[in-house]
């Protein structure tokens, strides 16, 4: 499994074991609660500026939003604005963007319901899916029809779908289905969900129809029709044939032999229809299972919609920042000598496997980058350290303060 940039923690928790270091200082456990909370109200008024900018160029194409309302903004949403304002926000989440060799295997595979969903994908300009987070489960599969089997499923904590819906002239010319959700053309829709198999990922898309795999028609098909043929040409027809024939020319027949092969025929053929029934009633199960893991979706493990999803997003963007900050600042401070990035890096993803037992991919780059940008560190020859807590209040506080300036 690729290790992510995403900490798996709380920042009250981080904040807690980092403090743990202080312990016998109370002064200095003070100042860096201080230091916490300064730095995470910058942090949140960095997240209120990135918000406004999202609404703003998105309004023009937010489906939540009627035309009238839409058209006000023409002129004053920017596509390449809004999207190069969200790819920042989903970089600072600590999101991943699914290559389409992954979207493809989860596409084909499937974990939880075993059903084939077709997605007409002309529906969509262009469609992206990031992800955050994953985990492994053990999971009851139904095999057969008394049979469950256990299964490892592995499963993204956070995904958010982007889907920029083609213009209605397109639709209409291409004859595509949006499915049951009605959608305004020409909007982008946005959608974050938690816990998501990996190889279920098609069931978050708007548009996805069940359809019969191959196997289910194959099973369905093939023995009804030769089945159907095979009984019906050896024992009911012949069976009918005769029985007519003698109460045409009204000769003698066995009848109770003819009466008993007519009933086996008859009998074959419902069991024949019986088999047929339960598997297409396999396939409309498999459709009620899929229903109710969209509901599920929907109700249970939906976070957010269009504009509302900034809020999800900007909310685990302004912690992952905040979490990057304080860890890259703690772990200098602490250190009897300067540190270069690598051994910082060393240092706190050592720190994360054998305190938490967690394996991830420290982004100390952007976590150095961070307290330099807020002059909170500084790089001497390739080596970086922090200014006191005591000076690191002082700065903080300053560029805060800096943030309201008003000339006059």
């Amino acid at each position: 499994m690729t290790r992510e940039h995403y900490i798996p923690f709380n920042k009250e928790f981080l904040l807690e074991q980092q403090l743990k270091t202080f312990s016998e200082d109370p002064k200095k456990t003070d100042n860096f609660k201080k230091l916490f909370d300064i730095i995470e109200h910058y942090y949140h008024y960095e997240a209120f500026n990135l918000n406004r900018n999202l609404k703003q160029h998105y309004a023009l194409f937010d489906p939540d939003l009627s035309e009238k309302e839409r058209k006000i903004f023409v002129g004053k949403s920017d596509f390449s604005v809004f999207k190069e304002t969200l790819q920042q926000v989903l970089e600072r989440g600590n999101y991943i963007r699914i290559d389409q060799e992954t979207l493809d295997q989860a596409f084909k595979d499937s974990d939880l319901i075993g059903l084939n969903l077709s997605i007409d994908f002309n529906a969509f300009k262009d469609y992206e899916l990031y992800v955050r987070g994953h985990h492994k489960a053990t999971e009851k599969v139904s095999k057969y029809i008394f049979w469950k089997k256990e299964v490892e499923i592995e499963y993204y904590d956070r995904v958010m779908i982007y889907l920029n819906y083609n213009e209605a002239d397109y639709l209409s010319e291409n004859k595509v289905k949006l499915g049951k959700m009605p959608v305004d053309p020409g909007t982008i829709g946005l959608k974050i969900f938690k816990r998501v198999p990996k190889n279920d990922l098609e069931t978050i898309f708007p548009n996805a129809i069940p359809r019969m795999s191959v196997k289910d028609k194959m099973l369905l098909w093939v023995p009804g029709i030769f089945g159907g043929i095979s009984l019906l040409s050896a024992k009911v027809i012949p069976a009918l044939i005769n029985m007519y024939n003698a109460y045409e020319t009204g000769e003698n027949i066995d009848l109770l032999n003819s009466k008993t092969s007519l009933n086996q025929g008859l009998i074959a053929l419902g069991i024949l229809s019986a088999y047929c029934f339960r598997q297409y009633n396999n396939f409309v199960n498999k459709k009620i299972k899929y229903s109710k893991m969209l509901s599920d979706s929907l109700y249970f493990k939906n976070l957010g919609n269009n504009s509302g999803a900034f809020y999800s997003l900007l909310n685990s963007s302004e912690e992952e920042v905040l979490k990057e900050t304080i860890l890259a600042y703690a772990f200098l401070h602490r250190s009897e000598h300067p540190l270069t990035a690598q051994e910082l890096d060393d240092q706190i993803e050592s720190w994360f496997k054998t305190t938490l037992n967690t394996d991830l991919d420290f982004d100390v780059k952007d976590a150095l980058l961070k307290l330099k940008n807020i002059g909170l560190g500084f790089e001497t020859n390739g080596k970086w350290e922090v200014v006191s807590l005591e000076k690191a209040l002082v700065t903080i506080d300053a560029l805060w303060d800096g943030v309201f300036e008003y000339n006059y």
